[in-house]
């Protein structure tokens, strides 16, 4: 067993406390928010991530998780620190560094025994030597340290097996020696381990991202192509799919990405690119893409609903994946935000996502159900592919609606089949749009 101390009970931070602790670590989190550290104590999980709070329960009643805000307590026993704070997108796109400048002066003034100091948050390239010097001028008795990268890689709706399954587990450091005995915390898991140096490893995060990013930005662009020739593209993913050259994953067309890491780290790499003197063509067009799959949805409803003024438009999903209540860069956020710009009345259901859409959207009704999202409306939309979308009773639906307007955001119905039931479907790439006439 070791003593791990992981700064930040955000998203990555819970996790990665909640997983080492199950594998038989004793773990103690820290944060300075004093009443998020509370609800933790009571047994109250501040995010939706499937399997966590039973996590945290399990962990905390063995002993082996604990919670507080004092950096003393945390440290104490410790021989391995991850810092997992927020690093949030700045004015020009640039990775907000605050919270891990006051998370390394912390350290500074608390440790008082050698420490492996592990930087799990997303951070730019360099950020390890950075943070190694303001611990070494902050320090008032020098102690000895050593900083590593070691950055995630979990999905959000599936962070826990993606923790506790990983593709690889990838280790930066100018010390071979720290390195190898963070690797050994990651021998359970059973996987490949790559060790580099610090900015190779800070690099790998954002070009893996990056690269996803892309692909789906990509098979966006083949989109628009096709439903201005005529072709349908979930076809055209699954021929590209199996070219083992191009492999099946993140081929499907929709409303793009959203969420804490693509965009926030697409416009952080093309920052650091802008700012040392590189042309970023690639990344800017991944971005504008993106974008544009969130104002092609409005273009269609307007196109449809022969404007937008006054019409009621019913929405199916709020958060930006299925399986978390994460709305952060959320492509409803930024859908909504134009209909309501142009008139149109909204009516919207997610199945876990409520809370946080009434603070972020207060202007939309929120519903108790997909089928009272489409009550009366004129258009329904499809935005997050929660699986129980999948299985809706679809003649009830347009039963429901007063219209007969179907926008399928993300392409999980048969475009035939929902013709058949009388829908004016419309999907994402899918050649001309098919009447229910």
């Amino acid at each position: 067993m070791k003593n791990i101390c992981v700064l930040g009970a955000g998203y990555v931070g819970l996790v990665t406390a909640a997983c080492f602790a199950d594998l038989g670590n004793k773990v103690t989190c820290i944060d300075i928010d004093q009443a998020k550290i509370d609800a933790l104590n009571n047994g109250d999980v501040p995010i939706y991530e499937p399997g966590l709070a039973e996590l945290i329960q399990r962990n905390r009643a063995a002993g082996r998780l604990l919670f507080t805000i004092s950096y003393a307590a945390g440290l104490a026993e410790a021989e391995f620190v991850f810092v997992a704070v927020g690093t949030p997108s700045g004015y020009d796109g640039e990775a907000d560094l605050q919270y891990v400048r006051m998370a390394a002066e912390s350290l500074a003034d608390a440790m008082d025994h050698p420490l492996i100091i592990i930087n799990k948050s997303t951070v730019p390239v360099g950020t390890g030597d950075w943070v190694a010097d303001i611990i070494s001028k902050r320090q008032q008795d020098p102690v000895p340290f050593y900083v590593v990268s070691n950055p995630e890689f979990l999905r959000e709706g599936s962070a826990i097996y993606d923790f506790m399954n990983p593709d690889r587990v990838v280790l930066g450091s100018l010390h071979p020696e720290a390195a190898e005995k963070v690797a050994q915390l990651h021998l359970p898991l059973r996987t490949t381990i790559q060790i580099t140096d610090l900015r190779t490893a800070e690099m790998i995060k954002y070009a893996s991202n990056a690269f996803l990013a892309t692909r789906i930005s990509f098979i966006n662009e083949i989109a628009t192509i096709c439903e201005r020739l005529g072709a349908d593209v979930k076809e055209v993913a699954v021929g590209m799919g199996y070219d083992k050259r191009i492999g099946p994953y993140f081929l499907d067309a929709g409303l793009g990405f959203g969420g804490s890491c693509f965009p926030k780290d697409v416009r952080a790499l093309e920052h650091m690119a802008l700012i040392h003197g590189a042309h970023p063509s690639l990344l800017r067009a991944v971005l504008d893409i993106n974008q544009h799959q969130r104002r092609q949805i409005v273009v269609k409803l307007r196109s449809l609903l022969d404007g937008l003024n006054e019409r009621r438009v019913g929405m199916l999903g709020l958060s930006f994946k299925p399986n978390t209540d994460d709305m952060r860069e959320a492509p409803s956020v930024d859908i909504v935000r134009q209909l309501l710009r142009e008139g149109a009345q909204v009516q919207a259901y997610d199945p876990v996502s409520m809370s946080v859409a009434a603070r972020l959207l207060p202007a939309v009704r929120l519903t108790e159900s997909a089928y009272e999202a489409a009550e009366g409306a004129d258009a329904l939309v499809l935005i997050t592919e929660w699986n129980e979308f999948r299985h809706l009773d679809m003649a009830r639906v347009r039963k429901a609606m007063r219209g007969a307007v179907l926008v399928d955001g993300r392409n999980i119905w048969d475009p035939q089949e929902m013709a058949a039931l009388g829908f004016s479907y419309a999907g994402v790439g899918r050649g001309p749009r098919i009447n229910g006439h």
